[in-house]
């Protein structure tokens, strides 16, 4: 039985892809300009992606340096049962993420914009790499509507020990970029990442208290506390205390 979060991932490559089955593609000059755009140091293989199908093709021989598996045999269902199962909830996230991104986009800025993110990947061996993944389309319908993607497996293990998964998107051709990106939370649980003091201190600013009072309260100096907010803000990416404020209701971090 698939996995709910997978599809749910595939339904949103269905709603953006291109139920076409005419393109025939192949790696010429120009698309091997955009692979060399996206190149990253390490290790790496690419192939093409049709969304709509969830089908990929054109799988280059680098695989078996990455995951050590051929060519023939990668497949999009071997990605989903060899991702790392904690990464599973957050890249179902960013696929859904990804997909509003590209609906909005005009059609000329679709070929523009490369998607980058990262998560781990079991080997044949069975131990886990740290894939880059980045991805660009290279062909699309006169609706929009995505019929392939050109995609640049990465191995950054060496480069980039796995801490956690960000999501980009790169502006080509002068657009702007969008740089670790906070996916829409749908089927994962951020894991709040602050020390107990810092909690404490997250739970005041909840109940209303302002810096003066907290640090009167905590019998610590406004230094300390102006220091503490700011960590907190970094630590939670959030913007503004008023951003802060809802999220910590929102999402139960207190």
């Amino acid at each position: 039985m698939k996995h709910p979060i997978i599809s749910e991932v595939y339904k949103g490559w269905s709603d953006i892809g291109s139920r076409g089955t005419d393109w025939v593609g192949k790696l010429d000059s120009a698309l091997y300009r955009q692979l060399l755009e996206m190149v990253q140091p390490g290790a790496s293989y690419f192939f093409l992606f049709d969304p709509f199908l969830k089908h990929i093709d054109m799988v280059s021989n680098g695989i078996q340096e990455v995951i050590g598996v051929p060519a023939d045999e990668f497949s999009v269902q071997y990605i989903m049962d060899n991702m790392h199962p904690e990464d599973l909830p957050l890249f179902g996230d960013i696929e859904a993420t990804v997909v509003e991104f590209k609906k909005k986009l005009a059609l000329e800025d679709l070929f523009s914009y490369k998607t980058r993110y990262n998560y781990r990947m079991r080997k044949q061996d069975g131990d886990f790499v740290h894939i880059l993944q980045q991805t660009i389309t290279i062909a699309a319908d006169d609706s929009g509507n995505v019929m392939r993607n050109l995609v640049l497996h990465t191995d950054i293990t060496d480069i980039a020990p796995f801490q956690e998964m960000r999501l980009s998107f790169i502006g080509l051709k002068g657009l702007p970029s969008y740089i670790n990106v906070r996916p829409a939370r749908r089927f994962s649980v951020e894991k709040l990442q602050l020390t107990s003091s810092e909690l404490g201190i997250l739970g005041l600013l909840v109940e209303g208290m302002d810096s003066k009072r907290i640090a009167q309260i905590t019998n610590r100096s406004l230094h300390t506390i102006r220091t503490h907010r700011k960590n907190i803000l970094r630590k939670t990416g959030c913007r503004s205390i008023q951003e802060l404020l809802i999220r910590s209701l929102k999402e139960g971090w207190i």
